[in-house]
């Protein structure tokens, strides 16, 4: 059986953010160590500026390369080797945006030579970042891959997903099809069954318009679109319902009876989300080779250098990465060894189907006449 512990890939995001005092913070206590091999993608100059400003003593063992990396220690691998970095608290620049950049693509690169298990994020400010539009939609460029990611929004008490995401709202109502809640509600329903571990997820679908649009009156998405999606998914063996009006479905704690909630757009579900998790909650990507999880604050500007960032959240992300790369393992492993050929006997009136037991040389003995089976692959 293989002990060694499972490494954790983490990209240092927006230098001018709260990413390193997150970070930090998280890995202050020595027992965390224990848990897992942090492989931190950064600048050690950056890391010891914040270190020093947040009065913390963090032991970092700095590394050109992920083999370098060993367990029981904080492994900070230098993305940028002598170059010096302009460090400004609070502001976003296109330096900070490039930074953050240039220890993604480390990472991403790694994770192609399988020097890492999964990768934590910490946030970035895309307006600082050319030609970017978030983690997931890069990860899926740079892997090339043709598989679809989908972003779970979590908790320990509610999963929401969106159909649509970033959005102006003068957009959203054109941009939701019966195709696109289907595809959406497939990737969810995977990724809780093969990630979380929920063998028979139920998903409460969100109404668009107000009032479930009132049967028409307040618009008819909910009657043309929504509906006849969750009813495709039913003959799917999906269990999807709804749609539910989200005042009432998150005002009286409905989301409670479900496993997730698929939501329409971006403050549909980041509203009460961000309510309900203030402080733990996280944001996965499921649907990609890669397990990849982030802290679901931004990068806090007006809190950065300030010593007021709790990292309660990027904590859970670590330990969410972890859970869903072992529930991955657990989940294929079946999978991966087909069960043995199938017999069939023909004098068993109950069509019962029985798995082939290899013959001893005594059972071989025995006359044609008694040995009355066939092998159903066969046939």
């Amino acid at each position: 059986m293989d002990n060694k512990k499972i490494r954790v890939a983490i990209t240092h995001g927006d230098t001018n953010g709260i990413g390193y005092e997150v970070i930090l913070k998280a890995l202050e206590d020595p027992t965390v160590l224990e848990l897992f091999t942090p492989i931190i993608y950064g600048s050690p100059k950056i890391a010891n500026y914040y270190a020093k400003a947040l009065n913390m003593e963090v032991q970092l063992k700095t590394i050109q390369q992920a083999s370098e990396a060993q367990e029981g220690h904080i492994n900070l691998l230098n993305c940028f080797g002598d170059e010096e970095i302009k460090v400004e608290p609070g502001l976003s620049t296109p330096e900070s945006g490039k930074a953050a950049k240039r220890a993604l693509d480390c990472a991403i690169n790694d994770y192609k030579n399988g020097a890492f298990d999964v990768l934590v994020t910490a946030p970035v400010n895309r307006s600082s970042m050319e030609s970017f539009h978030g983690h997931s939609n890069y990860l899926e460029q740079q892997l090339k891959s043709d598989a679809k990611s989908i972003s779970i929004l979590m908790n320990d008490d509610i999963r929401i997903a969106l159909v649509t995401n970033n959005l102006a709202i003068k957009d959203i109502s054109e941009s939701i099809t019966r195709q696109k809640i289907v595809e959406k509600a497939q990737l969810f329903h995977q990724a809780l069954r093969r990630d979380l571990r929920i063998s028979s997820p139920r998903i409460a679908v969100m109404s668009l318009n107000p009032r479930c649009g009132e049967e028409g009156a307040l618009g008819d998405e909910e009657q043309e679109i929504i509906s006849p999606a969750i009813q495709e998914l039913a003959e799917q063996g999906i269990q999807a319902f709804g749609p539910y009006a989200a005042d009432n479905f998150f005002g009286f704690g409905d989301y409670s009876k479900f496993d997730g909630v698929l939501a329409m757009y971006h403050d549909q579900g980041l509203t009460p989300f961000k309510s309900l998790a203030p402080d733990d909650g996280i944001r996965f990507t499921s649907g990609l080779t890669i397990v990849r999880t982030a802290p679901a604050h931004g990068v806090l500007f007006e809190k950065a250098g300030k010593n007021e960032v709790s990292p309660l959240s990027f904590l859970h992300a670590i330990y969410q990465a972890i859970d869903v790369f072992r529930n991955r393992k657990a989940y294929d492993e079946p999978l991966q060894n087909p069960l043995p050929k199938l017999y069939h006997e023909r004098r068993d009136e109950s069509e019962k189907v029985r798995f082939n037991v290899p013959r001893s040389k005594e059972q071989g003995k025995r006359s044609d006449a008694d040995d009355e089976t066939i092998n159903l692959s066969e046939e």
